[in-house]
């Protein structure tokens, strides 16, 4: 079973990602780890995230069982990621290492912005997560100050809709609901609630089609 999770940053996807993942006995890939790898490696190497060759070589080069999430989920990766991912070849540097990854048994869970549209087409089931950017402004300072940093909340609200105007208007897979893909709305719903109502929809789908 393949299980394909899109939505915007700080929508709850990751979370809902590993937890489906678990809960199903599948393997769980955060792609967006991946473009985020790239941009850490372009920007060790003094380039800029713009630097479509220096984004193409990094991309041609990953290794992703050297990832370190800690390191990855930091403010200025995510933003050069934004940047990295928006270049048509590092995409599609990518995309065998992605599909690779659903492909293999017994099946996976894969979060990100282009799943069901581009990367997993396919997928059994496919899930949209969104809330609105000023929840997901709200969660993501939440998380930074988990992590002992003190930041605006009107300023990760900026970064947050730049990034969704960048990940929607790309030409290269832009972030955007898969026709055949569940919407799950978290704006008004805890962690919680928000999983069960993503295991209701795979249940659903899954019953629909003889849960095969």
């Amino acid at each position: 079973m393949i299980i394909a999770i899109d939505g915007p940053a700080a929508s709850g996807k990751g979370t809902l990602g590993k937890t489906l993942a678990a809960h199903y006995g599948l393997r769980h890939l955060d792609t967006g780890l991946l473009y985020r790898a790239v941009a850490k490696s372009v920007l060790d190497a003094g380039k800029r995230p713009d630097d479509e060759a220096a984004a193409v070589a990094a991309a041609q080069a990953l290794d992703p069982s050297r990832f370190n999430e800690a390191v990855l989920k930091s403010h200025a990766v995510g933003e050069a990621a934004s940047v990295v991912s928006a270049i048509p070849e590092v995409r599609a540097a990518l995309l065998a290492l992605q599909r690779a990854f659903a492909a293999k048994p017994p099946g996976a869970v894969l979060d990100g912005r282009d799943i069901g549209t581009v990367i997993c087409p396919d997928a059994d089931v496919k899930i949209y997560v969104t809330a609105t950017p000023e929840v997901r402004a709200r969660r993501r300072a939440a998380e930074y100050r988990v992590q002992g940093r003190e930041i605006d909340e009107a300023a990760v609200l900026a970064d947050i809709l730049k990034r969704d105007e960048r990940d929607m208007s790309r030409a290269a897979a832009p972030l955007k609901q898969a026709s055949d893909a569940h919407l799950l709305d978290t704006t008004h719903l805890a962690i919680d609630p928000a999983i069960r109502a993503a295991i209701d929809i795979v249940e659903a789908t899954r019953a629909g089609r003889g849960r095969d």
